[in-house]
């Protein structure tokens, strides 16, 4: 993983370096430096490393996950903002399997720094909900299910909510 500075760093050089390749009338060379760039831009937005987290956990590999996760070292720093978001509500869902305790904090610290799309934010106030109805806090949960409720615009996740509201009476 290359610190975020060192991408822009790169991305600018790539690009000064291109239009040195269209002052020289090399213009195909130029073209793929500007489509190198471009790629130097999209990793500093989205971390690669946190794209092949993503990857893993679509194949349910919660190992690989946290293998994966291991290797982003100081996340404040090497990461921007949202995905310090996303970095939390990763391992959230990685120690959701074991650790509750220590999934509700990861699920409460992406929430509070935030996640770039709602159906995220939804699904990570759904999660925590789920946490804390089998901790027996009925309030904060039925807070998080409303809310999450309001973000699921497209009613993707509308089965798990009614679901949890049902596990919530038999409370």
């Amino acid at each position: 993983m290359y610190p975020k500075t060192i991408k822009l760093i790169l991305a600018i050089l790539t690009i000064i370096y291109s239009i040195y390749q269209f002052y020289e009338n090399n213009i195909g060379n130029g073209i793929a430096l500007i489509l190198l760039a471009i790629i130097f831009i999209f990793l500093y937005f989205k971390n690669e490393i946190i794209l092949i987290i993503f990857l893993k956990l679509r194949k349910q590999d919660f190992q690989g996950t946290e293998h994966w996760l291991k290797k982003i070292k100081n996340p404040e720093s090497s990461l921007t903002k949202k995905q310090v978001g996303y970095y939390n509500y990763l391992w959230g869902i990685v120690c959701s399997q074991t650790n509750l305790t220590k999934a509700e904090k990861y699920f409460k610290k992406a929430i509070s720094i935030g996640l770039s799309m709602d159906h995220d934010l939804a699904m990570a106030k759904l999660s925590l909900a789920g946490i804390l109805i089998q901790k027996r806090r009925k309030r904060e949960a039925t807070t998080l299910l409303n809310e999450a409720k309001k973000l699921d615009k497209q009613k993707m996740l509308l089965d798990q909510i009614k679901m949890m509201q049902q596990q919530m009476k038999k409370i």
